[in-house]
C-alpha cells in the first residue's frame, strides 16, 4: 500500500498482517477520494474521522490531501502502532491527527467537542448491519457530523443493505470488486 496523492504522494505504508486484516485497496481508496474532492473540491480544512482505521491508510491519505485535522479510531493496539507510524510518514504537526485506541462505539459516545466534514467507517464485513446503524445513530444523536458533512461506508459489495437513520439519505454506492463504499448524510430537508 501506498499513499496516491498529496504531500505524502508515493511513500510506502506500514500493513498489519493477520487473517483478520482488511486493508481498504488502492483502487478502492483512489476512488473514495476521488468522490470526496468531487463532493467537497478538496479537503482542505476540512475535519475528517477515519473509523475502524487499521493501519490509517485512508486517514493518512486525507492527511496528505490536506485535510485539516485526522482522527483515526482503532481498536488493536498493535495496529495502533502501525497507524502512529504511518502518520509519522507525512511528518506534520501532531495537532493535526490523533490516533485513539478505542472501540468505534466508545469513541463516538465519548465527549469529544469536534464535529467532522467526512466520518469513513471501514469495519470488519462480519459486524452486523444493527452495529453499523447503532454507529449512525450515535452520529446523529451526538451531533459529530456537520450539516454538509458525508458518511462513507465500506461493506461487503455482496451484503444486505443496512439503514439510515430517517435523518439521512444514502446518496451514492461505489463498488470496488469485493468491497462497495455507501455514501450518506443528512438529508437535504433536515439541513436545510
Amino acid at each position: 500500500m501506498r499513499i496516491i496523492a498529496g504531500s505524502g504522494k508515493g511513500k510506502n505504508l506500514h500493513s498489519p498482517t493477520g487473517a483478520g486484516v482488511r486493508p481498504t485497496s488502492d483502487r478502492a481508496r483512489e476512488g473514495l477520494f476521488s468522490s470526496l474532492e468531487s463532493e467537497f473540491n478538496s479537503l482542505t480544512d476540512l475535519n475528517f474521522l477515519d473509523l475502524f482505521a487499521g493501519s490509517a491508510a485512508v486517514g493518512v491519505e486525507a492527511l496528505s490531501r490536506g485535510a485539516a485535522l485526522v482522527h483515526a479510531v482503532e481498536a488493536d493496539a498493535e495496529t495502533v502502532e502501525i497507524a502512529i507510524s504511518n502518520f509519522k510518514l507525512l511528518q506534520e504537526p501532531s495537532r493535526k491527527h490523533r490516533v485513539f485506541h478505542s472501540r468505534a462505539a466508545r469513541f463516538l459516545e465519548s465527549e469529544f467537542p469536534i464535529k467532522y466534514d467526512i466520518i469513513f467507517m471501514d469495519p470488519p464485513y462480519d459486524l452486523s448491519n444493527e452495529d453499523i446503524e447503532d454507529l449512525l445513530d450515535t452520529i446523529v444523536v451526538k451531533d459529530l457530523l456537520q450539516p454538509r458533512g458525508l458518511v462513507a461506508i465500506e461493506r461487503e459489495s455482496k451484503g444486505k443493505p443496512f439503514a439510515w437513520p430517517a435523518s439521512m439519505a444514502l446518496e451514492k454506492i461505489r463498488s470496488y470488486g469485493q468491497g462497495s463504499i455507501f455514501y450518506g448524510g443528512y438529508s437535504a430537508t433536515v439541513s436545510e
